[in-house]
């Protein structure tokens, strides 16, 4: 009966049972929103009521809030999937080295920390050059929203990343979800808001609770740059399944990098943690993303929202006890299980798709043509998608699990199509069997096969530009 303390107007219901919460739930998951027409190329603005992006002038007002805030800082010890430390992806998996040859990723790859260190991992990280765009900062710092309602959304994103490196000097924090005066949750990135109105949606229409979940949406879901200005956008279109997805990039032909080894033209998902997660049962239900991970504190006699935003597993007895009447240790066992379910489905769609992406490339060396690899290049593109819409999602698959499993499936499906159809133009540009797959069993290893790789594609992609 946790649940009914926290929420006393469902009381009254106590005795309906499973049923009036799951036709409760089910109910409240759609946002609440005015049709209007689709309009995709509409740029929004931020809104007239921005906080201060110095995050140390809520402190004074708002101890409690500031003090989890700055627990952020800490890096507590890792979940066995997750949580809030340092985790080296490509140390853990090399074989990404290999899918994401040719692109940043292959260089550095490592797990986002907490909220306070969002400015200095993005400063540090290896994919940084000197043509990375403004548009990489733009869930980093609450100074995004006022430089770009100071010099305009699309000239914001038309910067270098170096343009704003000393404004951009406070890391995620109040201003990013709250208006200055009120402390009500607000939208304070354009993308959001212009990802609902391409879905025919107001996002301004949307309740409070649902509030809860998109300010987090705000930044945690799957994007591209679009155009040379690098104009962020949210595929949400045609919807935010896998499937939406992948209509949606196959519609405008976006890409984000040339595979070195397969040749394959790819897209890379961000962290589309939102999407997945409205696929699952707690999002049908109308859960929100702080019901468990910013769950409320007590220090003395005062309630407030914990904002040491972090992995529910932390703090199980505020977050899963809430509802379920589990000890801390029976809900990481159910978590773990179904992680661990989803990590090897994960694993599995790794090698079948690395493989493809070398089965490719020998098809090349070998003679093939382009016209020879447009289709199997194609379906390792797509294979890859699936498989990376769950991979780069946070919650290692608890968010969905049945449709991260349902997903990872589809990839894997259409790794091993493509793998039939590359050895029988293999074979018909005289293999003569299966093809032997180098040591990559370690980073070092990977990122030294892929370096020539990437290279000589480097070389013929600017000689092809001249």
């Amino acid at each position: 009966m946790k649940l009914l303390s926290r929420f006393p107007k469902l009381s009254a219901f106590r005795f309906l049972g499973p049923t009036m919460f799951a036709l409760v739930g089910i109910i409240s998951v759609a946002v609440t929103a005015d049709q209007l027409p689709t309009k995709q190329d509409f740029q929004a603005t931020p809104p007239t009521t921005l906080g201060s992006p110095e995050n140390s002038s809520y402190q004074a007002k708002y101890p409690n809030e500031f003090a989890t805030w700055k627990a952020t800082e800490s890096a507590a010890q890792n979940t066995q999937f997750g949580g809030s430390g340092f985790r080296d992806y490509l140390a853990e998996h090399p074989n990404l080295v290999m899918m994401f040859a040719g692109y940043p990723f292959s260089i550095e790859y490592n797990q986002a920390r907490g909220h306070s260190h969002a400015l200095e991992d993005v400063n540090g990280t290896k994919r940084r050059n000197d043509k990375t765009p403004a548009t990489c900062y733009s869930c980093k710092s609450p100074n995004v929203a006022s430089a770009m309602a100071r010099e305009g959304v699309a000239q914001f994103y038309g910067h270098k990343f170096d343009h704003y490196v000393n404004e951009m000097k406070n890391p995620i924090g109040c201003a990013d979800c709250h208006e200055l005066k009120t402390m009500k949750l607000q939208i304070s990135r354009p993308g959001l808001i212009e990802a609902y109105k391409s879905m025919g949606k107001d996002v301004k229409k949307a309740t409070n609770d649902e509030m809860k979940s998109l300010v987090c949406a705000q930044c945690h879901v799957e994007y591209h740059f679009k155009g040379p200005d690098k104009y962020l956008k949210f595929p949400w279109k045609n919807g935010l399944k896998a499937e939406d997805f992948d209509k949606y990039y196959e519609e405008n032909g976006h890409s984000d990098w040339t595979n070195a080894i397969s040749g394959a033209k790819m897209v890379k998902m961000q962290h589309p943690d939102f999407e997945v997660f409205q696929q699952g049962l707690h999002g049908k239900r109308g859960v929100s993303c702080a019901d468990c991970h910013m769950p409320t504190k007590t220090v003395g006699k005062k309630e407030f929202t914990d904002h040491q935003i972090q992995s529910p597993l932390y703090m199980v007895e505020r977050t899963c006890a809430n509802c379920h009447s589990w000890t801390p240790s029976q809900a990481k066992s159910r978590v773990y299980e179904i992680q661990s379910r989803n990590r090897e489905l994960l694993d599995r769609a790794e090698r079948v798709i690395t493989a493809a992406h070398f089965e490719i490339g020998d098809a090349a060396k070998l003679g093939a043509t382009d016209a020879d690899l447009d289709s199997v290049r194609k379906q390792v593109s797509k294979a890859q998608m699936y498989w990376d819409y769950i991979a780069a999602s946070n919650g290692m698959g608890f968010h969905a699990p049945q449709e991260s499993a349902r997903v990872l499936a589809k990839a894997v499906d259409l790794g091993q199509e493509c793998r039939l159809q590359a050895q029988a133009i293999r074979l018909k540009f005289g293999a003569t069997g299966p093809l032997a797959i180098p040591d990559i069993a370690t980073k070092v290893k990977a990122q030294a096969f892929i370096k020539p790789l990437v290279e000589a594609a480097a070389k013929a992609a600017a000689a092809k530009a001249k």
